[in-house]
């Protein structure tokens, strides 16, 4: 591997932690080689001289977005074992992907030069403390961040074409869906009329909608699935 000489006796003291994430439960479902390419890196990391005990694997943050204001257990722990000088290197798919915020990227990166942990992905062994491997982090996070910007442009102007041709569907609130004419109905099932009509005769009752809220709080409540395998299925939540 790139860089495989950065790694002394230090660091394979020290716990190698193999941190796993996808930004969403369909990519969970869909990209499973993804999935198992990124439980493969704890056997890249045995391969580069970690004891087999020494090498452990956070997988809490499947499925869970990376974006600001989302909790990602696995990333807190991380960052926690790292500053406590626990680990030796943190393996990645992609290292500068770790977070959506670039910024958070590099708040880890900082920490990493601070406690002398590398962090390892397909590409190579990186080394914080390194004013070369730093710029290059940098670089690849600054690059990967105008990636996303490009996507979400490309979204937004797909939406925008099929909303000028009046064929963008946007999830419809609970209660109504479209039918195979793509018009607007009530939803036929009975018991998501009978959820609507309760939450219509509970704010006449008490005209809060925090009372409402709270008069909800012990019982289930219908949601259409939108999008994705689960399309137009009916789930009961909170």
């Amino acid at each position: 591997m790139n860089g495989e000489h950065k790694i002394t006796s230090s660091h394979r003291d020290r716990t190698a932690l193999i941190y796993l994430r996808q930004s969403s439960m369909a990519q969970v479902r869909d990209h499973t080689e993804s999935t198992r390419s990124q439980y493969g890196l704890a056997e890249t990391a045995a391969e580069l001289g970690w004891a087999r005990t020494s090498i452990e694997v956070i997988d809490t943050d499947l499925g869970i977005s990376g974006k600001w204001g989302v909790a990602r257990e696995g990333f807190t722990e991380l960052v926690t074992r790292m500053c406590r000088g626990e680990v030796g290197a943190i393996f990645g798919i992609e290292i500068t992907r770790l977070a959506r915020s670039n910024a958070d990227v590099a708040r880890l990166a900082e920490f990493a030069r601070i406690t002398g942990t590398l962090l390892i992905d397909p590409d190579g062994v990186y080394d914080p403390a390194d004013v070369n491997d730093r710029v290059l982090l940098g670089f690849k996070g600054t690059m990967g961040e105008m990636e996303l910007h490009v996507m979400a442009q490309r979204l937004q102007a797909n939406k925008r074409a099929a909303a000028g041709r009046g064929e963008l569907r946007t999830p419809l609130p609970v209660g109504l869906v479209h039918d195979d004419a793509g018009e607007v109905m009530i939803d036929p099932d009975a018991g998501v009329q009978a959820a609507i009509r309760d939450v219509f005769a509970a704010f006449a009752a008490c005209g809060s909608a925090y009372a409402v809220v709270a008069a909800f709080a012990g019982r289930k409540f219908p949601l259409r699935a939108y999008g994705g395998a689960w399309a137009g299925q009916l789930r009961w939540g909170k």
